[in-house]
């Protein structure tokens, strides 16, 4: 069979520890012809795997390998040395600085650990080199397995352009568009207005978001190509741009297949990824509430039939946009592992990575499409480091780092610990949350409660809109688009609107600390402290402040864990037996369980986070409350002045000169989509930072004084930028 694909027989060398063929041309049919030697072996797949990546994939991967008593291989950048993915493997291997053009991507440097630590295969996790057929072409030469598809499928299905010819032919449904390379900003204008409006703008290289753009008119499709363009050069090294129809109000569905190398092909049910930011997915579920059995078997043999058209060979990805009518077109396939696989492996008790390892080292898949069922629902959530508000990044330590209460349906994929670092050179993912539940509604309640678990102090992240979003009336009945983030949260997520019964909770805990501190004030193991401390009370009269909302309460301490309180007009029992310095709080208000995070105690003062959103909450005696109205306030007064850095990053762009004239605009840091929306300000420069751009304009109107960036050049947060006069 060899000599039928052309091959020429090099010699027969000792790789892998075991006698195997080395063919030089046409290398992925010589490694077929291992894999199917290696299948009808006993022993287990590999003895050694390398992790090319960081973080939680690589930790993810590495569990699978250890239970199927595989040794890893960690590679690791300067900064990321202590990192937990190095701590889990049984090697691991600096392969340079901490920018992951000089590291992760690092493709010599890599090689060259394989060679050193004797790896027999390479699991490229998602991102970085996951879908480089050079990476994979490369490790076949030296003598390693790539655990993921040929590099046939993988330059296939990359490039988007190919892959709609190839889908097409397959008979996989497709959405109108054209599929050739757009020339520039007047060919887009042109092929948009032969589509329709509205079209999208995406890159022929790339994926996860980058290098996209919709557009509704004429001019948002000039600016559109620029950006995009400009984008896709950064992101991927490729600027070729496509253009399709967009279609408006969809979902965003996929199918998950698995194909081995002797001519077996599955797909694994469905999920529902619609809530998006910026083009990338925030919370993913499966199966979709939107599909049915008839549209389930129709997107997955669809799913096969392309990943047959592409000899495809491991676990893949079919993406698929889904109208209110139930049509589904193609929309790309990802040759890779995905982010949200977990799901998946919920509801098909089906482990991908293993599968993945199994199917890398020729063995036949022992799955067939009649075994594969659907056990209960499962929701992920991708925990973010940024800001909700405007869905910035944000860097910083993990000062503080508690993860929910884990179980069978809970779990949580991530690659750090209490101390780590979030910095600007990677993605601002801290972990995936993933929970199961016998139905949706069962799975949902375990994600609410195991967000309202989660403590996470030093950077900005994203719980409380994920906390919001999960229990948003259009979200549970399962009303949900790729646009419901922008539609139900148009000026970014400023924290939620507690109920009557939700604030009398926060109120009433507030309260048991306040008492608690007092009690413990004046006593140590029932023994005074001393005569100096003020004496217990029989009743407590309050006054809390909650933001800019005031309360007056009465309260008397049972004993050390609890309180009767009457607030808002109602007598409550408030108790907890968590300690006073734990930031997490379980506690009972007249017989409800409530989770309630103490994530700051200053003085009287604390920051409790309810239901997801942090509240500024004060808790003083009347009489205390009415002298501290006498004490001066501070003003704090914002300088239009300058234009700093929102975060730590790299400036790719600065737009304006000494002497331009500047129009200002009161949301300083867009994301670019937004920045197409407001057409009178004047950008000032482009900042990047962990693989997302951010257009920065002024405050005010007024003239550059002076421009202390260019591009290239990494800024700290806060660091001037753009003076005005």
């Amino acid at each position: 069979s060899a000599l039928r694909e052309g091959m020429s027989f090099f010699g027969v060398l000792s790789t892998f520890g075991r006698p195997s063929l080395l063919l030089v041309a046409e290398k992925e049919a010589a490694f077929r012809l291992w894999r199917r030697w290696q299948s009808s072996n006993p022993d287990k797949p590999f003895e050694k795997i390398l992790i090319a990546n960081r973080g939680e994939i690589a930790c993810r991967v590495m569990k699978t390998c250890k239970r199927l008593g595989i040794r890893t291989v960690a590679v690791h950048s300067d900064v990321d040395g202590n990192a937990l993915h190095s701590q889990m493997a049984d090697e691991r291997v600096c392969i340079g600085p901490a920018p992951s053009s000089e590291s992760y991507l690092n493709m010599d440097a890599i090689l060259e650990a394989v060679k050193s630590t004797g790896a027999q295969a390479v699991h490229p996790g998602y991102g970085f080199l996951s879908e480089n057929t050079v990476f994979a072409d490369k490790l076949t030469k030296a003598g390693a397995v790539f655990i993921g598809p040929g590099a046939g499928a993988i330059e296939a299905m990359g490039d988007k352009i190919q892959s709609k010819k190839i889908a097409r032919k397959a008979q996989v449904n497709m959405i109108p568009g054209v599929d050739a390379v757009v020339k520039d900003a007047d060919d887009a204008v042109r092929l948009a207005n032969e589509i329709g409006y509205p079209v999208m703008l995406k890159a022929s290289a790339g994926g996860g978001g980058k290098g996209m753009r919709i557009a509704w008119n004429d001019q948002e499709t000039r600016d559109g190509f620029h950006l995009a363009s400009q984008e896709a050069k950064s992101g991927f090294g490729d600027d070729r741009l496509l253009i399709e129809r967009y279609v408006d109000g969809a979902r965003h569905i996929e199918v998950q297949v698995l194909a081995d190398s002797h001519g077996n092909a599955i797909y694994l049910n469905e999920r529902e990824c619609s809530i998006q930011r910026r083009n990338q997915k925030v919370i993913e579920e499966a199966p979709s509430p939107f599909v049915d059995p008839e549209m389930r078997m129709a997107m997955g043999q669809q799913a096969v039939q392309l990943a047959k058209a592409v000899d495809y060979v491991s676990a893949g990805t079919v993406e698929f946009l889904v109208d209110s009518q139930k049509r589904f077109y193609f929309l790309e396939m990802n040759t890779r592992l995905q982010v949200e696989h977990p799901i998946t492996e919920y509801i098909t008790g089906i482990d991908l990575v293993e599968q993945m390892i199994r199917i890398a080292a020729g063995r036949k898949l022992e799955i067939r499409q009649k075994d594969v069922g659907i056990d209960g629902w499962a929701v992920e959530c991708r925990v973010y480091s940024e800001d909700p508000k405007r869905f910035l990044p944000s860097i910083g330590r993990l000062s503080t780092y508690l993860e929910p209460e884990k179980s069978p349906h809970v779990r949580v994929e991530t690659g750090i610990f209490e101390g780590s670092q979030i910095s600007i050179y990677y993605d601002p993912l801290i972990s995936k949350l993933v929970t199961h539940g016998e139905d949706r509604n069962d799975a949902l309640k375990r994600m609410t409660t195991a967000l309202d678990q989660y403590v996470i102090k030093g950077v900005k992240h994203n719980v409380p809109i994920l906390r919001a979003m999960l229990t948003h009336p259009r979200f549970v009945s399962g009303d949900i688009t790729t646009k419901f983030i922008a539609e139900e949260y148009p000026e970014g997520f400023s924290g939620i609107q507690l109920t009557e019964r939700q604030e009398k909770e926060l109120l009433a805990t507030a309260c048991l600390l306040h008492l608690r501190r007092q009690w413990r004030a004046t006593q140590f193991q029932n023994i005074d402290r001393d005569s100096f401390s003020p004496p217990l009370m029989s009743e407590y009269h309050l006054r809390i402040k909650v933001g800019d909302s005031v309360h007056e309460a009465t309260a008397r301490l049972n004993d050390f864990d609890e309180i009767l309180v009457t607030v808002l007009g109602e007598e409550l029992i408030v108790s907890s037996e968590s300690p006073l310095s734990s930031p997490l709080l379980e506690v009972n208000v007249s017989d409800v369980d409530v989770t309630i995070q103490c994530l700051e105690r200053v003085g009287h003062n604390y920051k409790l986070v309810h239901h997801g959103t942090a509240f500024d909450v004060s808790v003083l005696s009347v009489a205390e409350a009415e002298l501290i109205d006498y004490m001066p306030k501070k003003t704090e007064v914002e300088s239009f002045q300058f234009v700093k850095a929102p975060m730590p990053g790299k400036i790719v762009e600065v737009f304006v000169t000494e002497g331009k004239e500047v129009l200002g605009y009161e949301n300083r840091n867009m994301t670019v989509e937004t920045y197409l929306q407001v057409t009178s300000t004047t950008p000032v420069c482009i900042i990047e930072a962990m693989k997302a751009q951010t257009i920065l304009t002024p405050g005010c109107d007024g003239k550059v004084k002076k421009v202390f960036v260019e591009p290239g050049q990494f800024v700290q947060e806060d660091e001037n930028l753009i003076e005005l006069e």
